[in-house]
């Protein structure tokens, strides 16, 4: 598997606004609020407070700010420390990853042909909510 890396993350934090963002953060926000597998977690600190975090401060840290490098190194620590304690997290992570790489996309290759274009090419990817007010003319553009 690769590595999931802090500006992965960070891109997915920032990507919420399209419904494959949306999928696989709320598929991450579901698999970090799970419990620990029993056993795998070290006992609370004396004052209560857990060893080992799950995750959740980290997450929401990051979706309030996904420009915030330390916020997605924090979640990335924090997951990587997870899947080393407890196996299930560590398959289960593995799998959401995977999905979260296909659901993203792959690469994009754009192509325009066929001549003079008439009106705005867009090119990119995962656009939504375009609107192009646009109105011919009747008279010579070129008055020389």
């Amino acid at each position: 598997m690769d590595p999931i890396t802090a500006a992965a993350l960070a891109a997915l934090a920032g990507s919420v606004g399209s419904e494959a963002g949306r999928q696989a953060w709320a598929g991450l926000t579901e698999l970090v609020r799970r419990p620990f597998r029993r056993g795998t977690v070290p006992e609370p600190t004396r004052d209560g407070a857990p060893r080992v975090s799950s995750g959740e401060l980290e997450l929401a840290a990051l979706q309030d700010d996904s420009s915030d490098p330390n916020r997605a190194q924090a979640l990335v620590t924090a997951l990587q420390v997870r899947a080393a304690l407890d196996e299930d997290f560590r398959v289960r992570l593995d799998e959401w990853w995977r999905s979260a790489q296909v659901a993203g996309g792959g690469e994009v290759h754009n192509s325009v042909s066929g001549g003079v274009q008439n009106g705005p090419v867009v090119q990119g990817r995962d656009f939504s909510n375009l609107t192009f007010n646009m109105t011919r003319g009747t008279g010579n553009p070129d008055p020389e």
